[in-house]
């Protein structure tokens, strides 16, 4: 195996890692059966639960299979952009699960959340440069992120 493979594998192992962390932590701190939660009036656009329970796997999904594609396929700097969006979006997705569950800081975390769906428009461009199926099985990701950037404004306007 030649140096550049085997920091490819590194790199694909660490994007893996990141999605995988991305999904315990959300897991942690994401509470939707609590009082707390249970006791908020919902935006009238939310979906119904079962949407979340089919939308979070294939997202998770997605994101580690493009991203894990993008770093061993792409050029260096692709991949170098790639990691540096995919960390900071992760970090701002995760910034909104802690900060509406935890402390319910719900106008910071709509803005953690609106930047986490900012910081995604480049990923999926980078995914559309490396081939037209690793953008289109990002799109999901995308508009879900949209959507619940705007519940999360939701959130905020009924209870901020």
């Amino acid at each position: 195996m030649t140096n550049v493979e085997v920091w490819r594998v590194v790199a694909v192992a660490a994007v893996i890692a990141a999605v995988i962390a991305y999904a315990v932590l959300s897991g942690v701190w994401v509470g939707t059966d609590s009082s707390w939660y249970r006791s908020l009036t919902q935006p009238s656009w939310q979906p119904p639960p079962w949407v979340f329970g089919l939308i979070w796997p294939y997202n998770f999904v997605a994101l580690a299979t493009v991203a894990s594609v993008i770093t061993w396929r792409a050029p260096g700097l692709r991949v170098a952009a790639l990691a540096i969006f995919l960390v900071a979006s992760i970090s701002m997705a995760l910034a909104w699960a802690y900060l509406f569950y935890v402390p319910h800081e719900l106008t910071t975390a709509a803005v953690a959340l609106s930047a986490a769906a900012a910081l995604t428009v480049p990923i999926v461009v980078i995914a559309f440069l490396t081939g037209f199926l690793w953008g289109a099985l990002l799109v999901p990701y995308q508009v879900w992120l949209v959507l619940a950037a705007s519940l999360s404004w939701g959130y905020v306007r009924l209870h901020g």
